[in-house]
């Protein structure tokens, strides 16, 4: 399972209906969702109903995000690459982002 979720640390909220690509290693969007109003994306919205070991991106589109709030951002996309090597594990994505930086880690 994948799942993620986005916090506007400039704003102290979530970030909601920001727009992401969950990629294969071949770069095969294998879906596209928006976070909700709390700012996540669960495994059921990506859809994935099988799950393979190997390489993913998951592709944040932040630019049009901070353009609705009328803020300029340094970054148009934030991409992260992550490795999924057990299938009986949840990987959770979490990114924190201003209008000019952005990090991220394993959650849980």
């Amino acid at each position: 399972m994948i799942s993620s979720h986005i916090l506007d640390t400039h704003l102290g909220k979530p970030a909601a209906h920001v727009l992401v690509n969950l990629r294969d290693e071949q770069d095969t969007i294998l879906a596209t969702v928006a976070t909700n109003q709390d700012g996540r994306i669960t495994s059921e919205a990506l859809g994935l109903n099988q799950l393979a070991l190997g390489h993913y991106s998951l592709e944040f589109f932040t630019m049009n995000y901070f353009k609705s709030l009328n803020l300029n951002s340094f970054f148009p996309k934030v991409v992260i690459y992550f490795s999924v090597d057990n299938l009986n594990e949840h990987y959770h994505i979490p990114l924190l982002i201003s209008p000019f930086a952005y990090s991220t880690y394993r959650g849980s």
